[in-house]
């Protein structure tokens, strides 16, 4: 029971990350027409989830998970440069560096576990997100499929808030995207334990060009 809610803690809208602050680039595709009803919300999700990353994320988390069991600092920091060097753009490099950073500084404080603090500190600086995540669960020896599935719906419901903020939808419709695609978020995860890092790989070239012009964007109000 206490994994569980330790799990639903982290990544709760209320951890310390600063999540709120970012879009993923979607506020460049609300302000290009790309998304503007529920539909394309759906769909821009969707593919995000599959063919970005989402699923990326969930691959790096993994791996980071495995690495943080087996105290082998090494593959951390190895996995965490990578990790960094797969952001796309500046604006993406400092939403999952920040939040990662954020995310392991609330951890290392509050839930600190025997040699957590040693390998959040092996790091030395930016950390990207989904590697703090699995690092910290491999740390308090969690179990990785409900991490997978926890961090992928965390994932998938920050960007539906976004959503409500910057395009032209309510409440009501991301209830019903959150409903709708949460069978995929379960169906992803469930295939990530079986990959390795020659799956990476991401074919979103809308989401990546869109963040590259988000960092000049006349108005926004989110820092990606």
């Amino acid at each position: 029971m206490i994994e569980a809610l330790r799990l639903m803690a982290w990544l709760s809208p209320g951890y310390p990350v600063g999540a709120y602050a970012y879009s993923h680039g979607l506020e460049a595709a609300v302000d290009s027409g790309e998304v503007g009803d529920e539909a394309s919300l759906t769909e821009w999700l969707a593919d995000v989830l599959a063919r970005g990353s989402g699923r990326n994320d969930l691959i790096l988390l993994a791996h980071a998970h495995g690495a943080a069991r087996a105290g082998d600092a090494r593959a951390l920091v190895d996995l965490n440069d990578l990790a960094l060097a797969l952001a796309p753009s500046r604006e993406i490099h400092l939403e999952t560096s920040q939040q990662g950073s954020s995310f392991l500084d609330a951890t290392v404080a509050a839930w600190g576990t025997p040699g957590l603090a040693h390998l959040a500190a092996a790091l030395d600086g930016a950390a990207a997100y989904p590697v703090a995540v699995g690092l910290a669960a491999g740390a308090h020896r969690m179990a990785l499929p409900p991490v997978l599935a926890g961090f992928g719906l965390a994932f998938l419901q920050n960007l539906v808030s976004a959503a409500l903020r910057c395009a032209p939808i309510g409440q009501s419709a991301g209830t019903r995207i959150i409903a709708a695609l949460t069978p995929r978020v379960t169906a992803l995860s469930a295939t990530i334990p079986a990959l390795s890092l020659d799956d990476l790989g991401s074919a979103t070239l809308n989401l990546d060009l869109g963040s590259f012009r988000h960092e000049t964007q006349y108005s926004r109000i989110f820092r990606s």
